[in-house]
């Protein structure tokens, strides 16, 4: 038997494209009629077209559609249409998050800092020293880690996997609501910019501390910190002048765009070169393109394609990866119940205190809090990390992504029922300036 051709791959990726848009789109609506915003739908639809339910119920055309194996030369081997498909993740998780980056303004850090600092502090501290101690407690479980993986390291991931906070969906949440230019809308979205922030720092540490080898690890941190100095201060200067260029023009100069990206991808490479991730690497370089009509014009330029054509592929790969039948005995739902118990206590609870003792109204604090307890696609990002570097199996991803969905789902509800109907006459008063966001 031959191999697979191109034009064979080229179909069954279409198809996929099809499936996963549809799927994403139908969910999407049912969500949003909920009140949820369309990212849920996504996280949702991603489990939904996986083995948690399609695989289950009609697993015949589960396989044809995502074929993980097939034969060749009288040996199975993996299907290369699942590597193209995460290949196409990978490009659409490294757009978005170049985009976030983007749009991350450090000018919100001025206002409120003080207490979106403790706010971030008790958001990232305590659910990883909770995260640290459920590592501790079940250290050796096979069910949950890998055996290769040692005691400092399982702890390093889970609480770095815990204290992840979903700021996209926060400043979605900020923006679909009207709370732009508030009080509360501020000091939300600078806590999570902070909180943003450390967390990729901490998740570059742990990454480097699965590095067997010295030399390694101290490359992947020191390259790290060397790749956001250079980015900061030699790239950052270099793009300004971009900027200018470009505000003297009346339309983006067409080999713009393709330089802009093909010095994304050179540092997606790198970090992840180093040992880093990919979508650091893209983080860091929005944060250094200089805001105006070069961040506007990329933006206008790549958001639709990112966010409706190429993450949604990111939230289907991790739905693949996900089998919540493997959540089947009372043992592992009560490690389930556990963590996402841990999750909500060390995120959402810690931050209202840290709002409230800062000053905070009980309503403020707790919307705060259920706004920074949303993990949404941050969690999902650090998840298929462990998975794929081997750090945590199966059964521990498909928890973690059931406790990222749940406590995103909860956000929404629970701000509205905190917040919503108080803020109402609030944020009627800004949204004119919605534009701004």
């Amino acid at each position: 038997m031959f191999g697979l051709t191109s034009i064979e791959l080229s179909m069954g990726f279409f198809v996929q494209l099809a499936v996963i848009l549809l799927a994403c789109r139908a969910v999407g609506l049912v969500v949003r009629w909920a009140g949820q915003p369309q990212v849920v739908g996504e996280m949702i639809a991603g489990v939904v077209l996986g083995p948690s339910l399609l695989g289950l119920i009609w697993p015949e055309l589960s396989s044809a559609i995502f074929p993980r194996t097939y034969e060749l030369n009288g040996q199975v081997v993996p299907h290369p249409l699942m590597s193209v498909l995460y290949c196409g993740a990978q490009l659409g998780l490294v757009l978005y998050m170049f985009l976030i980056g983007v749009e991350f303004k450090v000018d919100r850090l001025a206002g409120r800092f003080r207490c979106a600092a403790s706010v971030s502090l008790a958001g990232i501290l305590v659910p990883f020293a909770l995260g640290c101690l459920l590592a501790w407690v079940y250290s050796g479980n096979g069910r949950l880690f890998a055996p290769s993986v040692a005691l400092h390291e399982e702890m390093l991931y889970l609480g770095a996997a815990m204290s992840i906070t979903a700021f996209p969906m926060l400043a979605r949440i900020i923006y679909e609501g009207g709370l732009t230019g508030t009080s509360l809308g501020t000091l939300a979205l600078t806590a999570g910019s902070i909180d943003d922030a450390m967390a990729w720092g901490v998740l570059a540490v742990v990454l480097a501390s699965f590095k067997s080898d010295v030399s390694i690890a101290a490359l992947a941190i020191l390259g790290g910190a060397a790749y956001v100095i250079v980015t900061l201060s030699v790239v950052r200067p270099l793009l300004t002048r971009v900027q200018t260029f470009v505000e003297h023009r009346p339309r983006f100069e067409p080999a713009m765009l393709p330089m802009i990206l093909a010095l994304l991808m050179v540092c997606a490479w790198f970090t992840d070169r180093i040992g880093l991730y990919a979508v650091f690497g893209a983080f860091v370089l929005g944060m250094a393109i200089p805001r105006g009509a070069l961040s506007e014009r990329l933006t206008k330029s790549l958001e639709p394609l990112t966010v409706n054509l190429l993450l949604p592929l990111f939230f289907v790969n991790s739905g693949l990866n996900t089998r919540m039948s493997l959540i089947n005995s009372g043992a592992v739902l009560g490690i389930a119940l556990l963590i996402l118990l841990c999750a909500c206590l060390g995120k959402g609870a810690a931050c209202y205190l840290a709002a409230r003792l800062n000053g905070e109204h009980h309503r403020e604090a707790f919307a705060i809090g259920a706004l920074m307890n949303a993990r949404g696609l941050m969690e999902l990002i650090i998840l298929n990390i462990g998975l794929e570097r081997g750090i945590i199996t199966p059964t521990l991803f498909s928890i973690m992504v059931l406790m990222a969905i749940v406590t995103t789902l909860m956000a929404m509800p629970l701000f509205e029922w905190a917040y919503g109907k108080v803020g109402s006459e609030r944020r009627a008063s800004v949204v004119a300036g919605l534009a701004d966001h």
